[in-house]
Protein backbone atom coordinates (compact mmCIF):
# COMPACT_ATOMS: atom_id res chain seq x y z
CA UNK A 1 0.00 0.00 0.00
CA UNK A 2 2.71 2.60 0.82
CA UNK A 3 4.57 2.19 -2.71
CA UNK A 4 4.75 4.99 -5.02
CA UNK A 5 3.87 3.83 -8.46
CA UNK A 6 4.48 6.43 -11.56
CA UNK A 7 3.64 6.65 -15.67
CA UNK A 8 6.22 8.30 -17.94
CA UNK A 9 5.07 11.45 -19.61
CA UNK A 10 5.71 9.83 -22.58
CA UNK A 11 3.26 7.20 -21.93
CA UNK A 12 0.65 9.79 -21.15
CA UNK A 13 1.54 11.65 -24.17
CA UNK A 14 0.88 8.59 -26.35
CA UNK A 15 -2.32 7.37 -24.98
CA UNK A 16 -4.27 10.22 -24.77
CA UNK A 17 -2.45 11.45 -28.40
CA UNK A 18 -0.72 14.59 -27.23
CA UNK A 19 0.75 17.17 -29.67
CA UNK A 20 4.07 17.63 -28.91
CA UNK A 21 5.24 21.18 -29.47
CA UNK A 22 8.44 21.34 -27.92
CA UNK A 23 11.25 19.40 -25.73
CA UNK A 24 10.31 16.03 -27.49
CA UNK A 25 13.28 14.37 -25.95
CA UNK A 26 12.69 15.26 -22.10
CA UNK A 27 9.22 13.65 -22.53
CA UNK A 28 11.17 10.45 -21.97
CA UNK A 29 12.88 11.68 -18.82
CA UNK A 30 9.87 12.71 -17.08
CA UNK A 31 7.69 10.62 -14.78
CA UNK A 32 4.36 11.96 -12.94
CA UNK A 33 4.00 10.51 -9.37
CA UNK A 34 0.35 12.02 -8.25
CA UNK A 35 -3.00 12.43 -10.26
CA UNK A 36 -3.84 15.47 -9.72
CA UNK A 37 -4.13 18.47 -12.41
CA UNK A 38 -3.27 22.51 -11.73
CA UNK A 39 -4.63 25.06 -13.74
CA UNK A 40 -2.10 28.01 -13.36
CA UNK A 41 -4.63 31.16 -12.87
CA UNK A 42 -3.65 32.19 -10.04
CA UNK A 43 -0.13 31.69 -10.67
CA UNK A 44 -0.38 33.60 -13.76
CA UNK A 45 -2.05 36.59 -11.75
CA UNK A 46 0.49 36.68 -9.48
CA UNK A 47 0.03 34.95 -6.39
CA UNK A 48 2.36 31.38 -6.56
CA UNK A 49 2.69 30.67 -2.96
CA UNK A 50 1.69 27.04 -2.05
CA UNK A 51 2.08 26.32 -6.12
CA UNK A 52 1.92 22.86 -6.77
CA UNK A 53 4.84 22.27 -9.13
CA UNK A 54 4.63 18.78 -9.25
CA UNK A 55 1.53 18.31 -11.22
CA UNK A 56 0.28 18.70 -14.92
CA UNK A 57 -0.39 22.34 -15.66
CA UNK A 58 -3.41 22.47 -17.86
CA UNK A 59 -4.78 25.93 -19.94
CA UNK A 60 -7.80 26.29 -20.86
CA UNK A 61 -9.52 28.90 -22.97
CA UNK A 62 -10.00 31.11 -19.70
CA UNK A 63 -5.99 30.77 -18.64
CA UNK A 64 -5.18 31.16 -22.49
CA UNK A 65 -7.82 34.45 -22.76
CA UNK A 66 -5.73 36.08 -19.50
CA UNK A 67 -2.59 35.68 -21.61
CA UNK A 68 -3.67 37.04 -24.86
CA UNK A 69 -5.13 39.98 -23.08
CA UNK A 70 -1.44 41.36 -21.36
CA UNK A 71 0.72 43.25 -23.24
CA UNK A 72 3.68 41.26 -24.23
CA UNK A 73 6.48 42.51 -21.66
CA UNK A 74 4.10 41.55 -19.27
CA UNK A 75 3.15 38.17 -20.48
CA UNK A 76 6.40 37.31 -20.69
CA UNK A 77 7.01 38.26 -17.22
CA UNK A 78 4.61 36.24 -16.12
CA UNK A 79 5.29 33.17 -18.20
CA UNK A 80 8.80 33.06 -17.21
CA UNK A 81 7.35 33.56 -13.30
CA UNK A 82 6.11 30.76 -13.91
CA UNK A 83 8.29 28.57 -15.88
CA UNK A 84 10.84 29.44 -13.29
CA UNK A 85 9.36 27.86 -10.67
CA UNK A 86 9.66 24.58 -13.08
CA UNK A 87 6.65 21.67 -13.07
CA UNK A 88 6.36 18.31 -15.21
CA UNK A 89 4.61 19.69 -18.52
CA UNK A 90 1.78 22.11 -19.24
CA UNK A 91 -0.96 21.30 -22.15
CA UNK A 92 -3.05 23.40 -23.56
CA UNK A 93 -6.43 22.39 -23.95
CA UNK A 94 -9.22 23.39 -27.35
CA UNK A 95 -5.71 23.06 -29.84
CA UNK A 96 -5.02 26.84 -29.16
CA UNK A 97 -2.23 28.17 -29.81
CA UNK A 98 0.78 29.19 -27.31
CA UNK A 99 1.26 32.67 -26.58
CA UNK A 100 4.22 34.05 -28.16
CA UNK A 101 7.73 33.52 -26.22
CA UNK A 102 6.09 30.48 -24.50
CA UNK A 103 7.99 27.89 -26.33
CA UNK A 104 11.07 29.90 -26.22
CA UNK A 105 10.69 30.19 -22.19
CA UNK A 106 9.87 26.28 -22.51
CA UNK A 107 12.48 25.83 -23.94
CA UNK A 108 14.81 27.86 -21.76
CA UNK A 109 13.58 25.96 -18.34
CA UNK A 110 13.51 22.27 -20.10
CA UNK A 111 9.42 22.12 -19.76
CA UNK A 112 7.72 20.33 -22.56
CA UNK A 113 5.00 22.28 -24.11
CA UNK A 114 2.11 19.68 -25.24
CA UNK A 115 -1.72 20.36 -27.07
CA UNK A 116 -4.84 18.29 -26.91
CA UNK A 117 -7.98 19.03 -29.10
CA UNK A 118 -10.05 18.01 -26.24
CA UNK A 119 -12.26 20.97 -23.93
CA UNK A 120 -10.57 21.41 -20.71
CA UNK A 121 -13.09 19.91 -18.80
CA UNK A 122 -13.65 16.65 -20.53
CA UNK A 123 -9.36 16.21 -21.27
CA UNK A 124 -9.20 17.09 -17.34
CA UNK A 125 -11.67 14.52 -15.98
CA UNK A 126 -10.01 11.88 -18.57
CA UNK A 127 -6.29 12.54 -17.65
CA UNK A 128 -7.42 12.31 -13.67
CA UNK A 129 -9.02 9.55 -14.31
CA UNK A 130 -5.96 8.45 -16.43
CA UNK A 131 -3.80 9.20 -13.46
CA UNK A 132 -5.97 7.60 -10.32
CA UNK A 133 -5.72 4.49 -12.64
CA UNK A 134 -2.15 4.17 -13.41
CA UNK A 135 -0.85 5.41 -10.04
CA UNK A 136 -3.15 4.07 -7.99
CA UNK A 137 -2.36 1.50 -4.99
CA UNK A 138 -2.12 -2.50 -6.19
CA UNK A 139 -1.94 -5.78 -5.90
CA UNK A 140 -1.79 -9.26 -7.47
CA UNK A 141 -3.97 -12.10 -6.47
CA UNK A 142 -4.71 -15.89 -7.47
CA UNK A 143 -8.27 -15.33 -8.67
CA UNK A 144 -10.57 -15.58 -11.82
CA UNK A 145 -12.22 -12.32 -13.10
CA UNK A 146 -15.51 -12.11 -15.04
CA UNK A 147 -18.38 -10.08 -16.18
CA UNK A 148 -21.23 -11.51 -15.71
CA UNK A 149 -24.69 -9.25 -16.44
CA UNK A 150 -22.74 -6.13 -15.94
CA UNK A 151 -20.84 -7.25 -12.05
CA UNK A 152 -17.27 -7.97 -11.96
CA UNK A 153 -17.28 -11.27 -9.99
CA UNK A 154 -13.60 -12.06 -8.80
CA UNK A 155 -13.56 -16.05 -8.45
CA UNK A 156 -11.33 -17.17 -5.81
CA UNK A 157 -10.34 -20.93 -4.41
CA UNK A 158 -7.41 -22.94 -3.76
CA UNK A 159 -5.90 -24.38 -6.93
CA UNK A 160 -7.71 -26.98 -8.76
CA UNK A 161 -11.20 -26.06 -6.92
CA UNK A 162 -12.73 -25.28 -10.58
CA UNK A 163 -11.80 -21.68 -10.93
CA UNK A 164 -10.75 -21.40 -14.65
CA UNK A 165 -13.48 -24.19 -15.71
CA UNK A 166 -16.12 -21.84 -14.39
CA UNK A 167 -14.67 -18.87 -15.95
CA UNK A 168 -14.51 -20.95 -19.25
CA UNK A 169 -18.45 -22.12 -18.66
CA UNK A 170 -19.49 -18.38 -18.04
CA UNK A 171 -18.06 -17.21 -21.73
CA UNK A 172 -19.75 -20.01 -23.23
CA UNK A 173 -23.01 -18.39 -21.65
CA UNK A 174 -22.22 -14.95 -23.14
CA UNK A 175 -20.16 -13.26 -20.24
CA UNK A 176 -16.88 -11.56 -20.45
CA UNK A 177 -13.47 -12.83 -18.73
CA UNK A 178 -11.57 -10.14 -17.82
CA UNK A 179 -8.09 -12.34 -16.35
CA UNK A 180 -7.47 -15.98 -15.38
CA UNK A 181 -5.31 -17.07 -12.44
CA UNK A 182 -3.59 -13.18 -11.63
CA UNK A 183 -5.41 -10.66 -11.87
CA UNK A 184 -3.90 -7.40 -10.37
CA UNK A 185 -6.20 -5.21 -8.38
CA UNK A 186 -5.92 -1.46 -8.06
CA UNK A 187 -7.88 1.11 -5.78
CA UNK A 188 -8.72 3.89 -8.24
CA UNK A 189 -10.72 6.02 -5.57
CA UNK A 190 -11.75 5.22 -1.73
CA UNK A 191 -15.12 3.30 -3.20
CA UNK A 192 -13.45 1.59 -6.49
CA UNK A 193 -11.94 -1.22 -6.92
CA UNK A 194 -10.56 -2.08 -10.57
CA UNK A 195 -9.24 -5.53 -11.78
CA UNK A 196 -7.17 -6.67 -14.76
CA UNK A 197 -5.20 -8.94 -16.27
CA UNK A 198 -1.26 -8.71 -16.67
CA UNK A 199 -0.10 -8.30 -20.09
CA UNK A 200 1.89 -10.96 -20.90
CA UNK A 201 -1.66 -13.29 -19.93
CA UNK A 202 -4.58 -11.13 -21.12
CA UNK A 203 -7.20 -13.22 -22.32
CA UNK A 204 -5.65 -16.52 -22.03
CA UNK A 205 -7.27 -19.25 -19.86
CA UNK A 206 -5.61 -22.52 -18.38
CA UNK A 207 -8.10 -25.92 -18.58
CA UNK A 208 -6.00 -28.56 -16.87
CA UNK A 209 -5.87 -31.36 -19.62
CA UNK A 210 -5.94 -28.97 -22.36
CA UNK A 211 -3.38 -25.90 -21.31
CA UNK A 212 -3.74 -21.91 -22.52
CA UNK A 213 -6.73 -20.65 -24.49
CA UNK A 214 -6.89 -17.61 -26.19
CA UNK A 215 -10.18 -16.68 -25.38
CA UNK A 216 -10.41 -13.68 -27.72
CA UNK A 217 -9.38 -15.87 -30.36
CA UNK A 218 -11.87 -18.85 -29.27
CA UNK A 219 -14.89 -16.93 -28.66
CA UNK A 220 -13.91 -13.36 -30.38
CA UNK A 221 -13.56 -9.39 -28.53
CA UNK A 222 -17.25 -9.82 -27.44
CA UNK A 223 -15.95 -12.71 -25.10
CA UNK A 224 -13.40 -10.12 -22.85
CA UNK A 225 -13.01 -7.47 -21.12
CA UNK A 226 -9.49 -5.20 -20.66
CA UNK A 227 -10.83 -4.19 -16.81
CA UNK A 228 -13.93 -4.22 -14.61
CA UNK A 229 -14.89 -2.65 -11.16
CA UNK A 230 -14.83 -5.67 -8.23
CA UNK A 231 -18.43 -5.64 -7.20
CA UNK A 232 -18.61 -9.19 -5.72
CA UNK A 233 -15.78 -11.66 -4.32
CA UNK A 234 -17.01 -15.08 -4.84
CA UNK A 235 -14.48 -18.02 -2.70
CA UNK A 236 -15.14 -21.41 -4.14
CA UNK A 237 -14.18 -24.28 -1.24
CA UNK A 238 -14.81 -27.89 -1.74
CA UNK A 239 -18.00 -29.33 -0.39
CA UNK A 240 -16.99 -30.33 3.40
CA UNK A 241 -19.40 -33.08 4.98
CA UNK A 242 -20.87 -31.65 8.39
CA UNK A 243 -19.88 -27.58 7.80
CA UNK A 244 -22.99 -25.79 7.58
CA UNK A 245 -23.39 -23.64 5.01
CA UNK A 246 -25.50 -20.06 5.16
CA UNK A 247 -28.48 -21.23 3.40
CA UNK A 248 -30.73 -17.76 4.05
CA UNK A 249 -28.33 -14.93 2.97
CA UNK A 250 -29.91 -12.99 5.87
CA UNK A 251 -26.32 -11.20 7.18
CA UNK A 252 -24.18 -9.59 4.31
CA UNK A 253 -20.63 -10.55 4.22
CA UNK A 254 -17.61 -8.44 3.28
CA UNK A 255 -14.34 -9.00 2.44
CA UNK A 256 -11.29 -6.52 2.64
CA UNK A 257 -9.45 -5.99 -0.38
CA UNK A 258 -6.71 -2.72 -0.48
CA UNK A 259 -8.69 -1.27 2.61
CA UNK A 260 -12.59 -1.23 0.45
CA UNK A 261 -15.08 -3.37 1.60
CA UNK A 262 -16.21 -6.00 -1.12
CA UNK A 263 -19.48 -7.79 -0.69
CA UNK A 264 -18.23 -11.86 -0.69
CA UNK A 265 -20.23 -15.11 -0.91
CA UNK A 266 -18.55 -18.80 0.05
CA UNK A 267 -19.58 -21.23 -2.42
CA UNK A 268 -19.19 -25.03 -1.78
CA UNK A 269 -18.46 -27.16 -4.36
CA UNK A 270 -19.33 -30.62 -5.24
CA UNK A 271 -20.33 -32.96 -8.12
CA UNK A 272 -23.24 -31.87 -9.83
CA UNK A 273 -23.82 -28.10 -8.75
CA UNK A 274 -23.80 -25.84 -11.81
CA UNK A 275 -21.27 -23.17 -10.57
CA UNK A 276 -21.80 -21.17 -13.69
CA UNK A 277 -25.33 -20.71 -13.02
CA UNK A 278 -24.84 -20.00 -9.14
CA UNK A 279 -22.88 -17.26 -10.00
CA UNK A 280 -25.12 -15.90 -12.47
CA UNK A 281 -27.62 -15.59 -9.83
CA UNK A 282 -25.07 -14.23 -7.40
CA UNK A 283 -24.51 -11.33 -9.11
CA UNK A 284 -28.20 -10.73 -10.31
CA UNK A 285 -28.70 -11.34 -6.48
CA UNK A 286 -26.08 -8.64 -5.37
CA UNK A 287 -26.94 -6.08 -8.01
CA UNK A 288 -30.71 -6.11 -6.64
CA UNK A 289 -29.64 -5.97 -3.18
CA UNK A 290 -27.25 -2.52 -4.88
CA UNK A 291 -30.70 -1.71 -5.75
CA UNK A 292 -32.10 -1.69 -2.20
CA UNK A 293 -34.17 -5.59 -2.63
CA UNK A 294 -32.91 -7.98 0.20
CA UNK A 295 -35.15 -11.50 -1.01
CA UNK A 296 -33.62 -12.78 2.35
CA UNK A 297 -35.11 -9.61 4.58
CA UNK A 298 -38.38 -9.82 2.78
CA UNK A 299 -38.42 -13.17 3.45
CA UNK A 300 -37.61 -12.48 7.45
CA UNK A 301 -40.44 -9.48 7.29
CA UNK A 302 -42.99 -12.05 5.71
CA UNK A 303 -42.51 -14.59 8.28
CA UNK A 304 -42.93 -11.85 11.34
CA UNK A 305 -45.68 -10.24 9.43
CA UNK A 306 -47.47 -14.31 9.61
CA UNK A 307 -46.39 -14.39 13.49
CA UNK A 308 -47.79 -11.04 14.42
CA UNK A 309 -51.04 -12.46 13.04
CA UNK A 310 -50.84 -9.53 10.58
CA UNK A 311 -52.84 -9.85 7.32
CA UNK A 312 -52.00 -13.10 5.66
CA UNK A 313 -52.13 -12.01 1.99
CA UNK A 314 -48.81 -12.27 0.46
CA UNK A 315 -47.30 -13.39 3.45
CA UNK A 316 -45.49 -17.30 3.73
CA UNK A 317 -46.99 -20.62 5.03
CA UNK A 318 -44.97 -21.19 7.81
CA UNK A 319 -46.00 -24.98 7.49
CA UNK A 320 -43.53 -25.52 4.83
CA UNK A 321 -40.81 -24.93 7.40
CA UNK A 322 -42.22 -27.68 9.68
Amino acid sequence: MNEQYNVCLSKIIKDQQLEILCCEKKTEEIFLYGPDINRPGLELAGYADNFANDRVQLLGNVEMQYLYSLDSADRNERLERLFKIGFPCIIIARKMEPCENMIELAEKYEIPVLRTAETTTAFHSELNRYLCVHLAPRITQHACFVEVYGEGVLITGNSGVGKSETALELVKRGHRLVADDIVEIRRVSNKSLVGSAPEIIRHLLEIRGIGFLDVKRLYGVGAVKLTENIQLVVDLERWEAGKEYDRVGLDDLYTEILGIKVPFLKIPVMPGRNLAIIIEVAAMNNRQKMMGYNAAKELNKRVFESQQGLPKEGSLNLEVFS
